[in-house]
């Protein structure tokens, strides 16, 4: 069966095999079995059929560890191949069985081992489902939104006409990227501060296709803080799989603020007086502002929302 012949289903359980066998060394039907609700003759036919046709000398049986082993020949198809796939998985399932001792939820376990594991939980910002909704729905239309919102700026809350067009998330909140009528220009607008319920309007021609920054990419170089020693700079280097000792991330122009932001990365000069606590440098800063980049400052008004 070509992979173009896979349904849905066979194409995520050769996925998660994938994911098992290389970071966790050792695959059996249980994990199929459990993560997928199916049985054991199912799961055996599962591995079979991707030994035979994806990987013919990628996987061997061994007895010893009661299940399957990835050899030096093994190269994912299903799977990218990063670690963090792996460490999301664990992450869900770490959830999964905490929901689990609750009582909050019956969905089965993978043949997972939690032991040598801990998830750092904080809490999430609360957004109202009606709001989701709402939004959702006005972006896949294209649709005016009257809604209220709240900014730091102003601690007040007042109605906003919005035409949202995509949900970001930024690894720390939601928020959506929308054309503000009041202000004539598409802003950032934090998701947990709109209040009471969307009310769609007419559609609009200010829609993702009439959003220049968020349709232009642009490339941050980022590099080790040259104010740590060479043995440390070659240490951040190594972290981040640095070519040349650069890093280039790609990224939308409103989105890149919020990945240089996440990825604790000085723009601003911080780095001179605390390189341990600023490792990475943005070293194409000028370059960034003229293609249209704004660097916020860290202010609560400015950094959280860039909205009056």
């Amino acid at each position: 069966m070509a992979p173009k012949e896979l349904t849905w289903d066979q194409t995520l359980r050769f996925r998660l095999l994938e994911i098992v066998l290389q970071w966790e060394g050792r695959l059996t039907t249980n994990h199929l079995m459990t993560a997928f609700n199916i049985g054991r003759q199912q799961a055996s036919r599962d591995i079979n059929h991707y030994l035979t046709h994806y990987s013919p000398e990628g996987l061997v049986y061994d007895r010893s560890l009661k299940g399957y082993k990835p050899t030096e020949h093994f190269v994912p198809r299903f799977s990218e191949g990063k670690v963090d796939e792996y460490l999301m998985l664990l992450h869900r399932e770490k959830q999964h069985q905490r929901q689990h001792e609750a009582g909050l939820l019956t969905l089965p376990l993978m043949d997972l081992r939690y032991g040598h594991i801990e998830i750092l939980d904080v809490p999430n910002r609360h957004i109202d489902p009606k709001i989701v909704r709402g939004l959702v729905q006005a972006a896949r239309g294209q649709l005016r939104v009257d809604v209220d919102y709240v900014s730091l700026s102003s601690e007040e809350q007042s109605g906003r006409n919005i035409v949202p067009h995509t949900l970001v998330y930024d690894g720390i909140r939601w928020h959506v990227r929308a054309y503000c009528e009041k202000k004539g220009e598409y802003l950032d607008f934090v998701m947990s501060r709109f209040r009471g319920e969307p009310d769609l309007l007419d559609a609009s021609p200010h829609g993702r296709e009439q959003d220049l920054e968020w349709n232009t990419q642009v490339t941050a170089v980022v590099v080790p803080n040259p104010g740590l020693s060479e043995g440390q700079q070659a240490v951040i280097a190594r972290d981040y799989a640095m070519t040349g000792d650069q890093l280039l991330i790609n990224q939308r122009i409103p989105l890149m603020h919020y990945a240089l932001e996440r990825m604790q990365v000085s723009y601003n000069g911080e780095h001179q007086q605390h390189p341990l606590l600023y490792p990475l440098v943005l070293a194409n800063r000028e370059e960034l502002i003229e293609q249209g980049c704004t660097f916020k400052l860290k202010s609560a008004d400015l950094f959280n929302v860039g909205v009056n």
